[in-house]
Protein backbone atom coordinates (compact mmCIF):
# COMPACT_ATOMS: atom_id res chain seq x y z
CA UNK A 1 0.00 0.00 0.00
CA UNK A 2 1.40 3.37 -1.01
CA UNK A 3 1.45 6.56 1.03
CA UNK A 4 -0.77 8.26 -1.57
CA UNK A 5 -3.49 5.63 -1.27
CA UNK A 6 -3.38 5.76 2.51
CA UNK A 7 -3.72 9.53 2.53
CA UNK A 8 -6.87 9.23 0.42
CA UNK A 9 -8.79 7.30 3.08
CA UNK A 10 -9.60 8.13 6.69
CA UNK A 11 -7.03 6.70 9.06
CA UNK A 12 -9.63 5.35 11.45
CA UNK A 13 -10.73 2.94 8.69
CA UNK A 14 -7.22 1.49 8.31
CA UNK A 15 -6.31 -1.81 9.91
CA UNK A 16 -3.50 -2.12 12.43
CA UNK A 17 -1.37 -3.79 9.77
CA UNK A 18 -1.96 -0.90 7.36
CA UNK A 19 -1.09 1.65 10.04
CA UNK A 20 2.15 -0.19 10.76
CA UNK A 21 2.98 -0.27 7.05
CA UNK A 22 2.38 3.48 6.80
CA UNK A 23 4.58 4.09 9.80
CA UNK A 24 7.32 2.00 8.20
CA UNK A 25 7.10 4.08 5.00
CA UNK A 26 7.40 7.31 6.94
CA UNK A 27 10.23 5.94 9.07
CA UNK A 28 12.09 5.10 5.86
CA UNK A 29 11.60 8.70 4.71
CA UNK A 30 12.95 9.96 8.02
CA UNK A 31 16.01 7.74 7.73
CA UNK A 32 16.61 9.05 4.20
CA UNK A 33 16.43 12.62 5.51
CA UNK A 34 18.92 11.80 8.24
CA UNK A 35 21.28 10.18 5.74
CA UNK A 36 21.07 13.32 3.62
CA UNK A 37 21.92 15.52 6.59
CA UNK A 38 18.38 16.94 6.79
CA UNK A 39 17.10 15.48 10.08
CA UNK A 40 14.12 17.74 10.97
CA UNK A 41 14.36 16.81 14.66
CA UNK A 42 17.68 18.64 14.90
CA UNK A 43 15.93 21.95 14.14
CA UNK A 44 15.38 23.76 17.44
CA UNK A 45 13.28 26.78 16.42
CA UNK A 46 11.60 28.72 13.64
CA UNK A 47 11.27 32.49 13.80
CA UNK A 48 7.68 33.00 12.60
CA UNK A 49 6.28 36.53 12.72
CA UNK A 50 2.52 36.23 12.12
CA UNK A 51 -0.36 33.78 12.57
CA UNK A 52 -2.62 32.62 9.77
CA UNK A 53 -5.61 34.57 11.08
CA UNK A 54 -3.52 37.73 11.51
CA UNK A 55 -2.14 37.37 7.98
CA UNK A 56 -5.61 37.03 6.47
CA UNK A 57 -6.85 40.04 8.44
CA UNK A 58 -3.80 42.03 7.30
CA UNK A 59 -4.47 41.27 3.63
CA UNK A 60 -8.15 42.20 3.87
CA UNK A 61 -7.22 45.51 5.49
CA UNK A 62 -4.51 46.30 2.92
CA UNK A 63 -6.79 45.29 0.06
CA UNK A 64 -9.48 47.69 1.30
CA UNK A 65 -6.94 50.51 1.59
CA UNK A 66 -5.71 49.80 -1.95
CA UNK A 67 -9.28 49.83 -3.29
CA UNK A 68 -10.03 53.16 -1.63
CA UNK A 69 -6.78 54.71 -2.90
CA UNK A 70 -7.35 53.47 -6.46
CA UNK A 71 -10.84 55.02 -6.55
CA UNK A 72 -11.96 52.76 -9.37
CA UNK A 73 -8.69 52.81 -11.34
CA UNK A 74 -8.08 49.11 -12.11
CA UNK A 75 -4.41 49.58 -13.00
CA UNK A 76 -3.74 51.53 -9.82
CA UNK A 77 -5.54 48.87 -7.81
CA UNK A 78 -3.51 46.08 -9.44
CA UNK A 79 -0.29 47.99 -8.78
CA UNK A 80 -1.26 48.43 -5.12
CA UNK A 81 -1.90 44.70 -4.78
CA UNK A 82 1.54 43.99 -6.24
CA UNK A 83 2.98 46.35 -3.60
CA UNK A 84 1.47 44.17 -0.86
CA UNK A 85 3.53 41.25 -2.18
CA UNK A 86 6.77 43.03 -1.32
CA UNK A 87 6.31 42.27 2.38
CA UNK A 88 7.58 38.83 3.38
CA UNK A 89 5.93 36.83 6.15
CA UNK A 90 6.96 33.73 8.07
CA UNK A 91 4.37 31.26 9.31
CA UNK A 92 4.55 27.78 10.81
CA UNK A 93 2.12 24.92 11.21
CA UNK A 94 0.98 21.46 10.15
CA UNK A 95 0.22 20.21 6.63
CA UNK A 96 -3.40 19.02 6.58
CA UNK A 97 -3.89 18.47 2.84
CA UNK A 98 -2.08 18.84 -0.48
CA UNK A 99 -3.01 19.13 -4.13
CA UNK A 100 -0.26 18.07 -6.52
CA UNK A 101 -0.11 19.97 -9.84
CA UNK A 102 3.33 18.87 -11.03
CA UNK A 103 5.78 21.76 -10.69
CA UNK A 104 3.39 23.57 -8.39
CA UNK A 105 1.45 22.36 -5.34
CA UNK A 106 -1.15 23.76 -3.01
CA UNK A 107 -1.19 22.71 0.64
CA UNK A 108 -3.45 23.64 3.54
CA UNK A 109 -1.29 24.55 6.53
CA UNK A 110 -2.87 24.92 9.98
CA UNK A 111 -1.40 26.85 12.86
CA UNK A 112 -2.89 27.58 16.29
CA UNK A 113 -5.49 29.92 14.76
CA UNK A 114 -6.78 28.51 11.47
CA UNK A 115 -5.88 27.05 8.08
CA UNK A 116 -4.03 28.90 5.33
CA UNK A 117 -3.70 27.81 1.71
CA UNK A 118 -0.07 27.88 0.58
CA UNK A 119 1.14 27.90 -3.03
CA UNK A 120 4.49 26.17 -3.50
CA UNK A 121 6.36 26.21 -6.82
CA UNK A 122 9.76 24.79 -7.68
CA UNK A 123 10.81 28.06 -9.39
CA UNK A 124 10.36 29.92 -6.10
CA UNK A 125 11.70 27.50 -3.47
CA UNK A 126 14.34 25.82 -5.63
CA UNK A 127 14.39 22.43 -7.34
CA UNK A 128 16.13 20.60 -4.49
CA UNK A 129 13.78 21.93 -1.80
CA UNK A 130 10.78 21.26 -4.01
CA UNK A 131 11.93 17.69 -4.62
CA UNK A 132 12.24 17.19 -0.86
CA UNK A 133 8.85 18.82 -0.28
CA UNK A 134 7.18 16.36 -2.67
CA UNK A 135 8.20 13.56 -0.28
CA UNK A 136 6.74 15.22 2.80
CA UNK A 137 3.50 13.90 4.28
CA UNK A 138 0.20 15.13 5.60
CA UNK A 139 0.77 15.79 9.28
CA UNK A 140 4.33 17.11 8.86
CA UNK A 141 5.08 20.43 10.53
CA UNK A 142 6.63 23.10 8.32
CA UNK A 143 7.92 26.66 8.41
CA UNK A 144 7.13 28.84 5.40
CA UNK A 145 8.29 32.24 4.19
CA UNK A 146 6.46 34.09 1.46
CA UNK A 147 4.04 36.84 0.48
CA UNK A 148 0.27 36.97 0.76
CA UNK A 149 -2.07 37.23 -2.22
CA UNK A 150 -5.59 36.34 -3.32
CA UNK A 151 -6.08 33.51 -5.84
CA UNK A 152 -8.33 33.72 -8.88
CA UNK A 153 -10.94 31.84 -6.89
CA UNK A 154 -10.78 34.55 -4.23
CA UNK A 155 -8.97 32.64 -1.45
CA UNK A 156 -6.36 34.53 0.54
CA UNK A 157 -3.19 32.44 0.29
CA UNK A 158 0.53 32.50 0.97
CA UNK A 159 2.94 32.25 -1.99
CA UNK A 160 5.96 30.40 -0.60
CA UNK A 161 9.46 31.58 -1.38
CA UNK A 162 11.08 29.22 1.15
CA UNK A 163 9.84 26.19 3.05
CA UNK A 164 11.45 24.13 5.83
CA UNK A 165 10.50 20.76 7.31
CA UNK A 166 10.45 21.31 11.10
CA UNK A 167 9.07 17.99 12.36
CA UNK A 168 8.18 14.65 10.78
CA UNK A 169 4.81 12.98 11.40
CA UNK A 170 5.17 9.21 11.63
CA UNK A 171 1.46 8.36 11.88
CA UNK A 172 -1.48 9.43 9.68
CA UNK A 173 -4.15 11.94 10.59
CA UNK A 174 -7.77 10.87 10.09
CA UNK A 175 -9.38 12.86 7.30
CA UNK A 176 -12.97 12.14 8.34
CA UNK A 177 -12.69 12.58 12.08
CA UNK A 178 -16.11 14.27 12.21
CA UNK A 179 -17.67 11.00 11.14
CA UNK A 180 -16.35 9.00 14.08
CA UNK A 181 -19.15 7.21 15.88
CA UNK A 182 -16.90 6.26 18.80
CA UNK A 183 -16.55 9.56 20.69
CA UNK A 184 -14.24 7.84 23.19
CA UNK A 185 -11.49 7.85 20.58
CA UNK A 186 -11.75 11.62 20.27
CA UNK A 187 -11.53 12.06 24.04
CA UNK A 188 -8.59 9.65 24.38
CA UNK A 189 -6.69 11.20 21.47
CA UNK A 190 -7.56 14.84 22.12
CA UNK A 191 -4.34 15.92 20.41
CA UNK A 192 -5.70 14.59 17.11
CA UNK A 193 -9.18 15.91 17.82
CA UNK A 194 -7.73 19.41 18.22
CA UNK A 195 -5.75 19.15 14.98
CA UNK A 196 -8.56 18.07 12.69
CA UNK A 197 -11.66 19.57 14.33
CA UNK A 198 -11.60 23.39 14.34
CA UNK A 199 -14.80 23.55 16.41
CA UNK A 200 -13.16 21.56 19.21
CA UNK A 201 -10.20 23.92 19.25
CA UNK A 202 -12.62 26.86 19.34
CA UNK A 203 -14.42 25.37 22.35
CA UNK A 204 -11.24 25.21 24.39
CA UNK A 205 -10.11 28.67 23.34
CA UNK A 206 -13.53 29.91 24.47
CA UNK A 207 -13.08 28.01 27.74
CA UNK A 208 -9.87 29.92 28.42
CA UNK A 209 -11.57 33.22 27.60
CA UNK A 210 -14.48 32.44 29.94
CA UNK A 211 -12.21 31.72 32.89
CA UNK A 212 -10.15 34.84 32.19
CA UNK A 213 -13.35 36.90 32.01
CA UNK A 214 -14.53 35.51 35.35
CA UNK A 215 -11.23 36.42 36.97
CA UNK A 216 -11.21 39.96 35.57
CA UNK A 217 -14.77 40.61 36.72
CA UNK A 218 -14.21 39.27 40.23
CA UNK A 219 -10.94 41.17 40.55
CA UNK A 220 -12.78 44.35 39.53
CA UNK A 221 -15.26 43.70 42.35
CA UNK A 222 -12.50 43.60 44.94
CA UNK A 223 -12.14 39.83 45.28
CA UNK A 224 -8.75 38.24 45.99
CA UNK A 225 -7.81 34.98 44.26
CA UNK A 226 -6.08 32.38 46.45
CA UNK A 227 -4.97 28.75 46.36
CA UNK A 228 -5.81 26.24 49.07
CA UNK A 229 -4.69 22.62 49.70
CA UNK A 230 -5.75 19.75 47.47
CA UNK A 231 -4.45 17.07 49.85
CA UNK A 232 -6.43 17.28 53.08
CA UNK A 233 -7.05 15.27 56.22
CA UNK A 234 -10.76 16.04 56.22
CA UNK A 235 -12.53 16.35 52.86
CA UNK A 236 -15.57 18.44 53.73
CA UNK A 237 -17.75 21.16 52.32
CA UNK A 238 -19.90 19.02 50.01
CA UNK A 239 -21.90 15.81 49.92
CA UNK A 240 -19.50 13.58 47.99
CA UNK A 241 -17.33 10.52 48.44
CA UNK A 242 -13.63 11.48 48.42
CA UNK A 243 -10.61 9.80 46.85
CA UNK A 244 -8.14 8.51 49.43
CA UNK A 245 -4.36 8.25 49.25
CA UNK A 246 -1.39 7.70 51.52
CA UNK A 247 1.43 10.17 52.17
CA UNK A 248 4.58 8.13 52.81
CA UNK A 249 6.68 10.92 54.34
CA UNK A 250 4.22 11.43 57.21
CA UNK A 251 2.84 7.88 57.11
CA UNK A 252 -0.66 9.33 57.08
CA UNK A 253 -3.77 8.76 55.01
CA UNK A 254 -4.97 11.84 53.15
CA UNK A 255 -7.86 12.68 50.87
CA UNK A 256 -8.24 14.73 47.72
CA UNK A 257 -10.46 17.74 48.34
CA UNK A 258 -14.10 17.57 47.29
CA UNK A 259 -14.72 21.27 47.88
CA UNK A 260 -12.92 24.60 48.45
CA UNK A 261 -15.28 25.81 51.15
CA UNK A 262 -13.74 25.18 54.53
CA UNK A 263 -10.33 26.73 53.77
CA UNK A 264 -11.85 29.77 52.07
CA UNK A 265 -14.05 30.38 55.12
CA UNK A 266 -10.94 30.26 57.29
CA UNK A 267 -9.67 33.18 55.19
CA UNK A 268 -12.90 35.11 55.80
CA UNK A 269 -12.24 34.57 59.52
CA UNK A 270 -8.71 35.85 58.92
CA UNK A 271 -10.02 39.14 57.54
CA UNK A 272 -9.87 38.63 53.75
CA UNK A 273 -13.41 39.83 53.18
CA UNK A 274 -13.75 38.91 49.49
CA UNK A 275 -11.96 35.75 48.39
CA UNK A 276 -12.25 33.20 45.60
CA UNK A 277 -10.50 30.18 44.16
CA UNK A 278 -10.78 28.45 40.78
CA UNK A 279 -9.33 24.95 40.97
CA UNK A 280 -9.74 21.24 40.54
CA UNK A 281 -11.73 19.18 43.03
CA UNK A 282 -12.12 15.42 43.09
CA UNK A 283 -15.19 13.33 43.81
CA UNK A 284 -15.25 9.55 43.76
CA UNK A 285 -18.55 9.26 41.94
CA UNK A 286 -19.99 8.15 38.62
CA UNK A 287 -19.41 9.33 35.07
CA UNK A 288 -22.18 10.85 32.97
CA UNK A 289 -22.81 13.84 30.70
CA UNK A 290 -22.62 16.26 33.65
CA UNK A 291 -20.13 14.55 35.97
CA UNK A 292 -16.40 13.80 35.83
CA UNK A 293 -14.48 12.67 38.94
CA UNK A 294 -12.15 15.68 38.65
CA UNK A 295 -13.63 18.98 37.58
CA UNK A 296 -13.11 22.73 37.89
CA UNK A 297 -14.93 24.43 40.72
CA UNK A 298 -15.00 28.09 41.64
CA UNK A 299 -16.00 29.10 45.14
CA UNK A 300 -16.16 32.64 46.42
CA UNK A 301 -17.03 34.16 49.78
CA UNK A 302 -17.99 37.72 50.61
CA UNK A 303 -18.25 39.03 54.16
CA UNK A 304 -21.21 41.14 55.25
CA UNK A 305 -23.67 39.91 52.64
CA UNK A 306 -26.11 37.00 52.34
CA UNK A 307 -27.59 34.69 49.72
CA UNK A 308 -29.53 37.56 48.17
CA UNK A 309 -26.20 39.28 47.51
CA UNK A 310 -24.93 36.03 45.97
CA UNK A 311 -27.95 35.88 43.66
CA UNK A 312 -27.24 39.40 42.44
CA UNK A 313 -23.55 38.53 41.96
CA UNK A 314 -24.37 35.33 40.05
CA UNK A 315 -26.78 37.04 37.69
CA UNK A 316 -24.35 39.88 37.00
CA UNK A 317 -21.41 37.52 36.50
CA UNK A 318 -23.19 35.24 34.02
CA UNK A 319 -24.49 38.22 32.08
CA UNK A 320 -21.07 39.92 31.99
CA UNK A 321 -19.18 36.82 30.85
CA UNK A 322 -21.70 36.07 28.09
CA UNK A 323 -21.53 39.62 26.79
CA UNK A 324 -17.73 39.84 26.97
CA UNK A 325 -16.90 36.42 25.51
CA UNK A 326 -19.85 35.75 23.18
CA UNK A 327 -21.02 39.29 22.49
CA UNK A 328 -24.62 38.40 23.39
CA UNK A 329 -26.82 37.32 26.30
CA UNK A 330 -28.94 35.10 24.03
CA UNK A 331 -27.18 31.77 24.32
CA UNK A 332 -28.21 28.73 22.22
CA UNK A 333 -28.09 25.44 24.07
CA UNK A 334 -29.47 22.42 22.30
CA UNK A 335 -32.91 23.26 20.94
CA UNK A 336 -33.51 26.30 23.14
CA UNK A 337 -32.10 29.80 23.53
CA UNK A 338 -31.15 30.70 27.09
CA UNK A 339 -31.88 34.35 27.88
CA UNK A 340 -29.26 35.68 30.28
CA UNK A 341 -30.32 39.25 29.64
CA UNK A 342 -33.60 39.37 31.53
CA UNK A 343 -33.92 39.04 35.36
CA UNK A 344 -33.55 35.44 36.54
CA UNK A 345 -36.64 33.89 38.16
CA UNK A 346 -36.48 33.43 41.95
CA UNK A 347 -38.76 30.86 43.60
CA UNK A 348 -38.60 28.88 46.86
CA UNK A 349 -38.30 25.10 46.78
CA UNK A 350 -41.65 24.81 48.60
CA UNK A 351 -43.40 27.04 46.04
CA UNK A 352 -41.75 25.18 43.14
CA UNK A 353 -42.97 21.81 44.45
CA UNK A 354 -46.46 23.27 44.88
CA UNK A 355 -46.35 24.71 41.34
CA UNK A 356 -45.14 21.59 39.53
CA UNK A 357 -46.10 18.68 41.82
CA UNK A 358 -49.32 20.10 43.28
CA UNK A 359 -48.21 19.45 46.86
CA UNK A 360 -48.41 22.19 49.52
CA UNK A 361 -45.46 21.30 51.72
CA UNK A 362 -46.51 23.85 54.32
CA UNK A 363 -49.31 21.45 55.20
CA UNK A 364 -46.87 18.59 55.88
CA UNK A 365 -46.11 18.65 59.61
CA UNK A 366 -44.10 15.49 60.35
CA UNK A 367 -41.64 12.98 58.95
CA UNK A 368 -44.38 10.34 58.84
CA UNK A 369 -46.62 12.56 56.71
CA UNK A 370 -43.69 13.16 54.39
CA UNK A 371 -42.96 9.42 54.15
CA UNK A 372 -46.60 8.78 53.26
CA UNK A 373 -46.42 11.24 50.38
CA UNK A 374 -43.14 9.68 49.23
CA UNK A 375 -44.79 6.26 49.18
CA UNK A 376 -47.75 7.60 47.21
CA UNK A 377 -45.33 9.15 44.67
CA UNK A 378 -43.19 5.98 44.54
CA UNK A 379 -40.04 7.80 45.65
CA UNK A 380 -37.06 5.79 46.89
CA UNK A 381 -35.87 6.85 50.36
CA UNK A 382 -34.35 5.46 53.56
CA UNK A 383 -36.33 5.93 56.78
CA UNK A 384 -33.15 5.65 58.84
CA UNK A 385 -31.36 8.47 57.03
CA UNK A 386 -34.09 10.62 55.58
CA UNK A 387 -36.38 13.15 57.22
CA UNK A 388 -39.14 15.49 56.09
CA UNK A 389 -36.74 17.92 54.40
CA UNK A 390 -35.05 15.11 52.46
CA UNK A 391 -38.42 14.06 51.02
CA UNK A 392 -39.11 17.63 49.89
CA UNK A 393 -35.81 17.58 48.01
CA UNK A 394 -36.66 14.23 46.40
CA UNK A 395 -39.99 15.66 45.22
CA UNK A 396 -38.18 18.66 43.79
CA UNK A 397 -35.77 16.44 41.86
CA UNK A 398 -38.60 14.25 40.56
CA UNK A 399 -41.16 16.88 39.58
CA UNK A 400 -39.54 20.31 39.29
CA UNK A 401 -36.05 20.11 37.74
CA UNK A 402 -37.32 19.16 34.29
CA UNK A 403 -39.23 22.45 34.04
CA UNK A 404 -36.32 24.77 34.91
CA UNK A 405 -35.09 25.68 31.43
CA UNK A 406 -34.51 29.43 31.72
CA UNK A 407 -32.25 30.73 34.55
CA UNK A 408 -34.02 30.11 37.85
CA UNK A 409 -32.91 30.49 41.46
CA UNK A 410 -34.45 27.80 43.69
CA UNK A 411 -34.27 29.27 47.20
CA UNK A 412 -34.87 28.30 50.83
CA UNK A 413 -33.86 24.64 51.02
CA UNK A 414 -34.66 22.33 53.95
CA UNK A 415 -32.08 22.30 56.73
CA UNK A 416 -31.58 18.52 56.47
CA UNK A 417 -29.76 18.81 53.12
CA UNK A 418 -27.77 21.95 53.99
CA UNK A 419 -25.31 21.29 56.82
CA UNK A 420 -23.21 24.45 56.28
CA UNK A 421 -26.01 26.98 55.74
CA UNK A 422 -27.56 29.60 58.03
CA UNK A 423 -31.17 28.95 59.03
CA UNK A 424 -33.91 31.36 58.04
CA UNK A 425 -34.60 33.49 61.13
CA UNK A 426 -38.37 33.27 60.65
CA UNK A 427 -38.47 29.55 59.76
CA UNK A 428 -35.60 27.45 61.17
CA UNK A 429 -36.70 24.33 59.25
CA UNK A 430 -35.27 26.00 56.15
CA UNK A 431 -31.99 27.68 55.29
CA UNK A 432 -30.90 30.71 53.30
CA UNK A 433 -29.64 28.79 50.31
CA UNK A 434 -30.22 28.75 46.57
CA UNK A 435 -29.28 26.67 43.59
CA UNK A 436 -29.41 28.13 40.09
CA UNK A 437 -30.85 25.95 37.35
CA UNK A 438 -30.50 26.39 33.59
CA UNK A 439 -31.81 23.92 31.03
CA UNK A 440 -32.95 21.59 33.82
CA UNK A 441 -29.52 21.29 35.43
CA UNK A 442 -27.90 22.78 38.52
CA UNK A 443 -25.28 25.42 37.69
CA UNK A 444 -24.30 26.73 41.13
CA UNK A 445 -25.05 26.45 44.83
CA UNK A 446 -24.97 29.32 47.33
CA UNK A 447 -25.61 30.05 51.01
CA UNK A 448 -25.90 32.60 53.67
CA UNK A 449 -23.00 30.87 55.39
CA UNK A 450 -23.46 29.33 58.81
CA UNK A 451 -21.26 31.24 61.25
CA UNK A 452 -22.76 29.92 64.50
CA UNK A 453 -20.16 27.43 65.81
CA UNK A 454 -22.66 25.81 68.19
CA UNK A 455 -25.19 25.13 65.44
CA UNK A 456 -22.39 24.05 63.09
CA UNK A 457 -21.08 21.45 65.54
CA UNK A 458 -24.58 20.02 66.00
CA UNK A 459 -24.99 19.68 62.24
CA UNK A 460 -21.57 18.06 61.87
CA UNK A 461 -22.59 15.58 64.57
CA UNK A 462 -25.72 14.78 62.56
CA UNK A 463 -23.48 14.24 59.52
CA UNK A 464 -21.32 11.84 61.51
CA UNK A 465 -24.43 9.88 62.45
CA UNK A 466 -25.19 9.56 58.75
CA UNK A 467 -21.63 8.35 58.16
CA UNK A 468 -22.16 5.58 60.70
CA UNK A 469 -25.37 4.64 58.92
CA UNK A 470 -23.44 4.11 55.70
CA UNK A 471 -23.77 7.48 53.96
CA UNK A 472 -20.32 7.76 52.32
CA UNK A 473 -21.07 11.33 51.19
CA UNK A 474 -21.69 12.72 54.66
CA UNK A 475 -19.17 15.08 56.30
CA UNK A 476 -17.24 14.56 59.52
CA UNK A 477 -16.25 17.17 62.08
CA UNK A 478 -13.31 19.36 61.08
CA UNK A 479 -11.98 20.55 64.42
CA UNK A 480 -9.64 23.16 62.96
CA UNK A 481 -12.52 24.65 60.98
CA UNK A 482 -14.61 24.64 64.15
CA UNK A 483 -11.81 26.48 65.93
CA UNK A 484 -11.85 29.12 63.19
CA UNK A 485 -15.62 29.59 63.58
CA UNK A 486 -15.18 29.97 67.32
CA UNK A 487 -12.67 32.76 66.69
CA UNK A 488 -15.56 34.45 64.90
CA UNK A 489 -16.71 34.71 61.27
CA UNK A 490 -18.75 37.70 60.07
CA UNK A 491 -22.07 37.25 58.26
CA UNK A 492 -20.99 35.90 54.88
CA UNK A 493 -22.45 34.95 51.54
CA UNK A 494 -20.79 32.11 49.64
CA UNK A 495 -21.26 30.32 46.35
CA UNK A 496 -19.85 27.42 44.36
CA UNK A 497 -19.90 27.50 40.55
CA UNK A 498 -19.42 24.45 38.37
CA UNK A 499 -17.09 26.09 35.85
CA UNK A 500 -17.33 23.17 33.42
CA UNK A 501 -21.13 23.41 33.38
CA UNK A 502 -20.95 27.15 32.76
CA UNK A 503 -18.61 26.46 29.84
CA UNK A 504 -20.97 23.76 28.53
CA UNK A 505 -23.70 26.39 28.45
CA UNK A 506 -21.65 29.11 26.78
CA UNK A 507 -20.17 26.76 24.15
CA UNK A 508 -23.39 24.83 23.48
CA UNK A 509 -21.77 21.55 24.54
CA UNK A 510 -24.01 18.65 25.58
CA UNK A 511 -21.47 16.69 27.64
CA UNK A 512 -18.88 17.65 30.24
CA UNK A 513 -16.28 15.60 28.36
CA UNK A 514 -16.62 18.01 25.45
CA UNK A 515 -15.27 20.87 27.59
CA UNK A 516 -12.53 18.91 29.41
CA UNK A 517 -9.34 18.55 27.43
CA UNK A 518 -8.51 15.21 29.02
CA UNK A 519 -11.61 13.70 30.66
CA UNK A 520 -11.30 10.64 32.88
CA UNK A 521 -11.53 7.47 30.79
CA UNK A 522 -11.43 3.78 31.62
CA UNK A 523 -8.03 2.28 30.92
CA UNK A 524 -7.76 0.23 27.73
CA UNK A 525 -5.28 -2.15 29.36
Amino acid sequence: MTEELINQSPAEELSGEEINELKRIRMDKLEALKADGKNPFLITSFDWNITNSELKAYYVKEEEKAKEAAAGDEEAFAAALEKIKETKWRVAGRILSRRDMGKANFIDMQDSTERMQVYIRSNDVGDETFADFKKWDIGDIVGIEGFVFRTRRGEISLHATAITLLSKSLLPLPEKWHGLKDRDTRYRQRYVDLIVNPDVRKTFITRSKIISSIRRWLDSQGFIEVETPMLVHNAGGAAARPFETHFNALNEDLRLRISLELYLKRLIVGGIDRVYEIGRVFRNEGLDTRHNPEFTLMELYQAYTDYHGMMDLTENLYRHVAEEVLGTTQVPWGDVVIDLGKPFERITMVDAVKKYAGIDWNEVKSDEEAFKIADEKHLEYDRKRHKKGDILNLLFEEYVEEHLVQPTFITDHPVEISPLTKRKPDNPDYVERFEMYINCGEMCNAYSELNDPIDQRERFMRQEELLKLGDEEANSIDEDFMRALEIGMPPTGGIGFGIDRMIMLLTNSSAIRDVLLFPTMKSLN
